[in-house]
This record gives C-alpha cells, structure tokens and sequence, in this order.
C-alpha cells in the first residue's frame, strides 16, 4: 500500500495523536454510539455505563482532537461525531483485531 500523503514529522505527530485517542476504550465506545445520532451527556452516561464526569471529561478530550462538536438544543448539548473518518481507523482496527482473535493472518 502507497501513502496518500508524505510522511513527514507533523503528519507522523497528527497519526500518534490519533492512536492516542483510540487508546482509550472509553472514548471508542462514546465514538461509537454518537455514530449514528448525537446524545446529551446523559445519554452517553445511560449507555455506557460510565459516571457523568469521566463521559465528559473523555467528551473533552474528543472535542480537542476535532472528533467530536457539540451544539446547543434547547437547555441540552447534544454531542456528535465531527470526522466520520475516524471509523476508517476503527473498522480497519476492528478487523484486525478480529483476525488476531480468529488467528487469522498471512501464512496461516
């Protein structure tokens, strides 16, 4: 496989930020649920289980990187995805993974 782009140090920082972010299952999983429709915080905190301030602070964290964007509706924030092109990285990661767990690889 060829690089789109050159990899350079700034594009080579931007990829290890990338991985840092999706180090955290906590953050996959809220990736993951405001994937197909936005969700208030306590929404997110239903679904996954997690305690409002570890929701948000991972929220945080998310809208830094540019991931995701929050807008105001009514007295609520709704949070959603900003760059559904991170689910290339994660499905590309999910199938890896799912062949690691298969055993599957090349030579095998």
């Amino acid at each position: 496989m060829t690089a789109k782009f050159n990899i350079d140090d700034q594009h080579l920082l931007e990829i290890q930020d990338i991985f840092k972010i999706l180090s955290n299952i906590n953050r996959i999983k809220i990736l993951s649920v405001l994937k197909n429709e936005a969700q208030t915080v306590n929404e997110l905190v239903d679904k996954i289980g997690l305690e409002q301030s570890a929701v948000s602070h991972q929220l945080r964290i998310l809208r830094d990187f540019q991931l995701v964007s929050v807008k105001q509706v009514g007295k609520s924030k709704q949070y959603r995805v900003d760059d559904p092109h991170i689910f290339d990285i994660i499905n590309e990661a999910l199938e890896h993974s799912d062949h690691v767990i298969r055993g599957v690889g090349h030579g095998k």
